[in-house]
């Protein structure tokens, strides 16, 4: 099952896509939403210096069928909006995609992340491309087997949870490299040739998820 991240351009003629893309220092976060008739209704958080002028501003918007203002508290606020053009929704209602929410949107972008289906997440590409709705796929990644699984192989797992068990990554260690080696019945040199790759899979996986995405 694929986990993917997407960012979507938020159409200009929306009153979130158009307030976002005027006011690109104010927040809003889509905390949930739901479709209603012909419609569509979300709690959203506004993070602004002054979210006044910006509720005022989304009163005004024709496309806007009621705002409810649950409250307010310095610089944030959180408004109920049912909105008659939920159009950067669609894609996800049409396509049966549970998006994981609160997602953000700021100067007209929103990141979304979905964890669902191939089947349905080439359907959410369909619907997002069908509405004319710009998106950037930053990553698709498969979750459906352990992490262990996907990064080391077999032998990798058995050599390198047999050092780890026998204190080899302790401080101070609590066994040397021979130790483990003939504790597996295997030569210092292969022991540590398959620790060394362990690691540098390891290593690369990490720098990958938390430096290079």
């Amino acid at each position: 099952m694929p986990h993917a991240r997407l960012t979507i351009d938020i159409p200009a003629h929306t009153w979130i896509g158009d307030l976002s893309a005027a006011h690109p220092d104010v927040g809003f976060q889509v905390v949930t939403s739901i479709p209603g008739e012909g419609s569509g209704i979300g709690l959203v958080r506004l993070d602004a210096t002054d979210p006044l002028p910006i509720i005022t501003e989304i009163q005004s918007r024709e496309d806007v069928q009621s705002l409810e203002l649950l409250w307010k508290h310095d610089d944030e606020a959180l408004l109920q909006i049912q909105t008659a053009n939920p159009l950067p929704m669609l894609p996800v209602w049409r396509a049966g995609v549970p998006l994981r929410m609160p997602f953000d949107i700021r100067d007209g972008e929103a990141s979304w992340e979905v964890t669902t289906s191939r089947t349905r997440l080439a359907s959410l590409r369909d619907n997002l491309d069908e509405l004319g709705i710009g998106f950037a796929l930053d990553y698709v990644r498969e979750i459906d087997a352990s992490q262990a699984d996907r990064l080391l192989t077999d032998r990798q797992q058995e050599v390198l949870l047999a050092a780890v068990e026998a204190g080899y990554y302790r401080s101070p260690r609590e066994s040397t490299l021979g130790e483990v080696a003939d504790s597996l019945g295997v030569a210092n040199a292969t022991c540590s040739d398959v620790l060394h790759r362990a690691e540098g899979h390891l290593v690369h996986w990490f720098v990958d998820e938390h430096v290079g995405v």
